[in-house]
């Protein structure tokens, strides 16, 4: 019954790839937005910590520093893997 089910709605496939690919770039642009707002709340919650002296400069730093590569996303991390030359193009 699946079968002939998929075979009937192949000719509107593009569509519902269309369709697939329209919710996830939907998804991926308001998962950002509301990362762009909770950071900036998160590194003030920071700030103010630092300001009553809960944490010290060095580590107020790092933890905003974690805050920025997390809204980043993996797009933006530098992968020290893609830096190493391939294993078949090492000198002799």
């Amino acid at each position: 019954m699946g079968l002939i089910k998929e075979l009937a709605l192949l000719p509107v496939a593009p569509l519902r790839f269309t369709t697939w690919v329209v919710v996830q770039v939907h998804a991926e642009t308001q998962r950002r937005e509301g990362g762009a707002s909770g950071a900036a709340q998160r590194i003030d919650a920071i700030e103010a910590q630092r300001e009553r002296g809960e944490l010290d400069a060095r580590e107020a730093e790092r933890r905003q520093g974690e805050v920025i590569e997390e809204l980043a996303g993996p797009a933006t991390r530098r992968d020290d893997a893609a830096d190493a030359p391939p294993a078949g193009d090492a000198p002799a």
